[in-house]
């Protein structure tokens, strides 16, 4: 390895690389930026590592068209770069690629691709690698002191479809033909800054033209752009299928639209007799698939080494469990649905009998019960006082972040060149608290607010929402309203959101450290549940500094309090009244920053689906879930 180039170039936590730095995603370091590569190219070579175990999780990506995937796998890491920043350890990690292919030298801003020689490279402190950094070996204006830094210049090209490439400024200058003095021509990139958006003049020295990037930027702008050639950046080569949509958007580096993650996550929750059955039924489903009879489950044990998973049950359990995957719903197929990970968490933490403590899943219940002075408000507290939650990349979008309900509504781009036989994972331990709202109460408030005008403008924002984003990309009939949430989730998810901002003052934890799961039923289905966790890196999430405030005295005066503040926002009386109407398409009616809005890593929805009236009576008491407060 040369003196002056060492691998590593930086350093980011495992689940970065889940939501913000994964496959794909572009990497800001201090000096120059990175691409993540394809999963062709990560190492796992060195000794240690261990797939993560998670069978309900892998079932999950499997249905999600990954039928090849056997395995979830963390990032590669290795111990002892601290100590021996030059050995082994030291070239295990997550592989990158500089990107964009062009850079600009900061002194006399010179303008040249990575392969043209004109720039180099040094990362010569293998302690510090956020010091490595591109420079311009021979620039006409250096005084003294270090060569002059080159960044990566500004601009790329995407597309909806998941590709990426460098924006071609000798096209761009030359207005799409070649320098006519010169095969390789050199060129200059001026900012010349002012107020009135992007002023960045491309210049060729050989020639002498120039054009302005103004040009390219807006409505207008975009017809002047190239077609997409399909490139796939993080994979090193270009779509053999080539780009469907053709149209291609400049994005500035750094863009927060550049990418998105597409992910799956579950709880490590243990397995009641059926529901590890049908996790495996689900696991397997590939080799049990071909069964048309029962009578066939005999010699498919005897011959197929897979099905020994299946000994625990006879062949009349099994055959039914296959029965019931085969006549029900297949969601990711049909690219209308997720699978469904909700519901055997909800199953454990309803169920009323004992389970085992694990390091992973531990729960505990007051001998007391709910406190009576919150029985018209919940009818159980569970505290989970271990969790541990497991999350999968399965992809991710450019440009078009995907939807939480309807992954077939944006083009997920591929993490590798072939099919996948494992995908990124990480975990995290955490602790929780599950509240459960009682049956009656959630049933009476739906027959009150479903017909309400208020609860009419939310189904109308809703289904503008809809059309407004995705009417275009749905083939055959559009229903705008098939994936409406329901009554339950809204009030639900209030609830969540005033319970996690009381919270937060008092846990130890910050806000963004919180994590909130909903279990909320539709009609006929009665689930009505909110588990409000930790599930990050530090200090392992189980600090107990959460699961003490589902103690009674603790968890009543958290409760009031929030329920209380809800009653009054600084923003009233314009937050309080309030609500969607035609033509807005907000999804959120008495709700904002200063009353109900969390992080984004903290709602499972983007702060949509949130209306206090729902919760409390601002307005109309008889909209409120609790129309008199504990």
């Amino acid at each position: 390895m040369a003196a002056n180039h060492f691998r590593r170039v930086g350093a980011v936590r495992p689940s970065h690389l889940m939501f913000t730095t994964g496959v794909g995603a572009l990497v800001d370091l201090p000096n120059f930026s990175v691409l993540v590569r394809g999963l062709e190219d990560w190492n796992y070579g060195h000794p240690g590592w261990e797939p993560i175990a998670e069978p309900r999780l892998l079932a999950a990506v499997r249905a999600m068209g990954f039928r090849t995937v056997d395995q979830l796998r963390p990032a590669p890491w290795m111990e002892g770069t601290d100590k021996d920043p030059q050995g082994p350890a030291a070239k295990v990690g997550v592989p990158t690629v500089p990107f964009p292919g062009w850079l600009r030298c900061t002194v006399c801003d010179e303008l040249a691709p990575l392969d043209s020689g004109v720039f180099g490279f040094e990362n010569l402190k293998a302690r510090k690698p956020h010091e490595a950094r591109f420079f311009h070996a021979n620039c006409p204006r250096k005084k003294s002191g270090r060569k002059p830094l080159a960044v990566g210049a500004r601009f790329v090209l995407a597309c909806t479809t998941g590709h990426l490439d460098d924006f071609p400024y000798a096209h761009f200058v030359h207005h799409g033909g070649a320098c006519p003095k010169v095969s390789h021509p050199r060129l200059r990139m001026d900012d010349r800054g002012g107020n009135l958006g992007a002023n960045v003049e491309i210049r060729c020295l050989n020639c002498g033209a120039r054009r302005n990037m103004r040009e390219v930027l807006g409505q207008r702008g975009a017809e002047k752009l190239p077609k997409c050639r399909g490139r796939r950046a993080h994979l090193g080569d270009f779509d053999p299928h080539g780009c469907p949509n053709s149209q291609v958007k400049l994005l500035v580096v750094g863009a927060s639209n550049q990418w998105f993650a597409q992910t799956l996550s579950a709880l490590a929750v243990p397995k009641t007799g059926a529901s590890e059955l049908q996790t495996k039924v689900d696991q397997y489903w590939g080799n049990l698939e071909g069964l048309k009879v029962i009578e066939m489950l005999p010699y498919a044990r005897d011959n197929v080494s897979q099905l020994r998973e299946f000994s625990d049950w006879s062949d009349d359990e099994l055959w039914a469990a296959i029965e019931q995957h085969r006549a029900g719903p297949k969601p990711a197929d049909d690219g209308n649905a997720y699978p469904d990970l909700l519901t055997p968490e909800w199953e454990i933490f309803t169920t009323t009998g004992s389970l085992p403590k694990t390091d992973d899943f531990t729960l505990r219940r007051d001998p007391a019960g709910v406190p009576p002075q919150l029985k018209e408000c919940f009818a159980d507290v569970v505290q989970a006082e271990r969790l541990r939650e497991v999350r999968a990349l399965i992809g991710f979008t450019r440009l078009d972040s995907p939807d939480p309900d309807d992954p077939g509504l944006v083009t997920r781009a591929p993490l590798s060149r072939s099919a996948p036989t494992w995908v990124p994972a990480s975990e995290v331990r955490g602790e929780g608290i599950f509240l459960r709202v009682p049956d009656d109460l959630l049933d009476a408030w739906v027959g009150r607010a479903k017909a309400s005008s208020a609860m009419e403008a939310h189904r109308g924002a809703y289904g503008r929402f809809r059309r407004n984003r995705y009417s275009d990309r749905i083939t055959g009939p559009f229903d705008e309203m098939r994936l409406w949430p329901g009554e339950r989730y809204i009030a639900l998810h209030t609830l969540s959101h005033l319970l996690i901002r009381t919270i937060a003052l008092e846990c130890g934890y910050s806000s963004a450290s919180l994590s909130e799961r909903i279990y909320a039923g539709t009609d006929g289905d009665p689930r009505g549940g909110i588990l409000i966790y930790t599930a990050v890196p530090d200090a392992e999430g189980t600090l107990g500094g959460l699961v003490s405030l589902a103690e009674p005295d603790p968890l009543v005066r958290l409760t009031r309090r929030a329920l209380a503040e809800a009653m009054h926002c600084s923003s009233d009386p314009l937050c309080a009244e309030r609500l969607p109407e035609f033509p807005e398409e907000f999804l959120h009616g008495a709700a904002c920053h200063v009353c109900l809005f969390v992080s984004e890593t903290t709602c499972e929805r983007g702060n949509r689906f949130l209306d206090r009236r729902f919760v409390v009576p601002i307005d109309d008491p008889d909209l409120a879930l609790f129309r008199e407060l504990p």
